[in-house]
């Protein structure tokens, strides 16, 4: 049970790492990519393919993520002065275009067979200081994440209930990830690396987009010509919104990689369609928001795969197939929901909404 939290927290942190991205470049720039994806395919592809060639595995990452942001840069240097919607196409095709050239270029990604045997960071058996070291720095990062949901939800009743789910999900991933890392499993390390990167980015995001570069793009997603008025280079900014909103989804292409595994089928466009309710839900524009989002998604993905819901399932006469599809249908459903009741997400600011524009 402990290793499957363990499992749980490293995917709810990954997507988070990855939609944090997107939230970038939809939520605070008010550009539309339906293939965020492609910058994780990278991002994997590169970090792994490096890796087993006998580079070390954080330049490997380092260099998977300039790819990512090379890729941005290509797609946004064509694309970006152009209309929304045509950006959405185009990087939905980008998007397909990775996968298909991922699936059919063995020689370079091993093509459907896909990419096994790579190093993992964090494998090995570290002593009792060591252990008690790890344990320390994960308590830490709970503490800090805490205090940081505590300051949120202070006097503000509607954000209770989010701030309840996450911290609960905080507490929980301190004792669960103690445990694993007394008995040291490699997992364990692993979920300790991906939390500390996504503290790292979240913090660094914070900055950022509650910065004057930050307001200039907010501007940019309420309406362009503004901050163009004043003298700012509108497709400038906009293209190092997506350009680094891609270098952070290729950031999260590794810990795919190392949580999961990469096969071209992987990254299918079903996972940035995974990203977008998990931005919409927590509140578009909002970095915590997304976090919360991504832990609100895997609770429910990992809810509703538990034996009792499958048997719950199985009385309303649907096989093992129509379960899978019957828990996206909800999801479509809760989203649609979201929409009319509370259209701005969890902890969003309707005041922000740029959808309907």
């Amino acid at each position: 049970m402990v290793i499957y939290f363990v499992f749980l927290t490293i995917s709810a942190a990954t997507y988070a790492l990855f939609s944090l991205g997107l939230n970038l470049q939809w939520g605070v720039t008010g550009l539309i990519n339906f293939g965020h994806v492609a910058f994780m395919a990278i991002g994997a592809y590169s970090t792994v393919l490096l890796s087993m060639q006998g580079v070390p595995i954080a330049i490997a990452v380092l260099v998977g993520i300039c790819l990512s942001a090379l890729l941005g840069l290509l797609i946004g240097m064509s694309t970006l002065r152009l209309r929304e919607d045509y950006l959405g196409i185009v990087t939905i095709g980008v998007s397909e275009l990775v996968r298909l050239a991922a699936k059919n270029e063995a020689w370079l990604t091993k093509g459907s067979f896909g990419v096994q045997g790579y190093p993992v960071p964090f494998n090995f058996q570290p002593d009792y200081p060591v252990r008690l070291g790890l344990i320390i720095w994960l308590t830490a990062i709970c503490g800090l994440a805490l205090w940081k949901l505590w300051l949120w939800m202070r006097g503000k009743t509607p954000r209770y209930i989010g701030g309840a789910i996450a911290s609960a999900f905080v507490l929980t991933v301190c004792v669960c990830g103690a445990l694993s890392l007394y008995t040291y499993d490699p997992r364990a390390g692993l979920m300790l690396l991906t939390l500390t990167t996504l503290t790292i980015v979240y913090i660094g995001m914070e900055k950022l987009v509650n910065s004057p570069w930050g307001r200039i793009l907010k501007a940019i997603r309420e309406d362009e010509e503004v901050p163009r008025a004043l003298g700012k280079n509108v497709f400038w900014y906009k293209l190092q919104a997506f350009m680094l909103g891609g270098a952070i989804a290729g950031l999260s292409g590794a810990f795919y990689a190392w949580q999961f595994t990469v096969f071209p089928d992987n990254f299918e466009p079903l996972i940035t369609f995974n990203a977008w309710i998990i931005v919409m839900l927590g509140g578009s524009g909002n970095n915590l928001g997304t976090i919360i989002g991504a832990i609100i998604f895997w609770g429910y993905n990992t809810i509703t795969r538990d034996e009792l819901f499958k048997m719950f399932f199985r009385t309303l006469g649907l096989d093992d197939t129509q379960q899978g599809a019957f828990r996206v249908m909800i999801i479509g459903l809760v989203l649609m929901l979201i929409m009319v009741l509370r259209p701005q997400g969890i902890l969003g600011k309707k005041e922000e909404l740029t959808l309907g524009r």
